[in-house]
């Protein structure tokens, strides 16, 4: 089956480690203009492979009963047709390669990704089949990638946003780095995996470290974040033309705490793979 020539700019935005309950207690009132908020599921829980999900066209999943995983795929890439205002997409369309960015700049899309995490940086598997591929400056940074994009009128625009400020330490892009949340282990954006803990058990010796006080506050810091960034995809909603798609949704949650996990990564619980998920073009 031939594809229908493309007519929505797409915009993929990731608010990387935010888990669902902390972005439905921050009530975000603009991003709520493009549809419901859903519970899903990540298929990783950590950065680079729920990423590279993602950029299979693999959204984070709900979890139906008596249905063939085959089904649930096929009806997972349909949902391109919406996104792309297309026709014709099937999960054919995005073989051999299986990429998304690939598929979209063979429709004729210029494909960008601005990413925050170094564990996703331009050297990594992850930047396939895109035009431009940048690691900001900063890790916490959304409006800085919103105030670079661009939407020529000639062809259709693909963005990949990876989001900071709702990662650890869930920090505002206007907070003195001293006035971080310091944990052993863990503070800053890890640029080499050997000098940093991802996540896993808190363990006993260690629990004064991780008080439920310091806990809470940790949560609410990733609160404060997503009411933050609510008002920086109101400038986003004002800069994208009006056929612009635009999907929102996590790579992963987080732990604060729960049976004795912090963080993400080598964790096996429902936090650490419970994401919001809404999209849909502007009423």
């Amino acid at each position: 089956m031939s594809v229908s020539s493309p007519r929505n700019h797409y915009v993929l935005i990731v608010f990387d480690s935010c888990r669902y309950d902390s972005f439905i207690a921050a009530r975000p009132h603009t991003m709520r203009k493009l549809g419901k908020v859903e519970r899903r599921w990540s298929y990783a829980s950590w950065t680079a492979p729920s990423h590279f999900n993602l950029l299979m066209g693999l959204m984070p999943h709900i979890s139906p009963k008596h249905v063939y995983a085959s089904e649930y795929y096929k009806k997972d890439f349909f949902k391109f047709n919406e996104r792309l205002g297309a026709g014709g997409i099937e999960f054919r369309s995005f073989v051999p390669r299986l990429s998304l960015p690939v598929l979209l700049r063979n429709l004729g899309y210029s494909t960008h990704a601005m990413v925050s995490l170094p564990v996703l940086n331009p050297a990594t598997a992850i930047n396939t089949g895109f035009d431009s591929y940048r690691l900001m400056p900063r890790h916490n940074d959304m409006r800085a990638m919103v105030r670079e994009m661009q939407f020529p009128e000639d062809h259709p625009s693909f963005y990949l946003l990876n989001v900071g400020e709702t990662h650890y330490p869930y920090a505002l892009p206007d907070e003195p780095e001293d006035a971080w949340p310091r944990i052993s282990g863990v503070h800053g954006v890890f640029k080499h995996l050997d000098d940093a803990v991802v996540g896993g058990k808190l363990r006993t010796s260690r629990a004064k470290m991780f008080d439920k006080r310091k806990l809470a506050m940790l949560r609410q810091r990733q609160i404060d974040a997503v009411k933050y960034l609510d008002g920086v995809v109101e400038e986003l909603f004002d800069r994208v033309p009006s056929n612009t798609y635009i999907t929102i949704t996590s790579d992963h949650g987080e732990l604060f705490g729960e049976e004795g996990y912090f963080g993400h990564g080598p964790i096996h619980h429902e936090k650490v793979l419970e994401v919001p998920f809404l999209e849909g073009k502007l009423r």
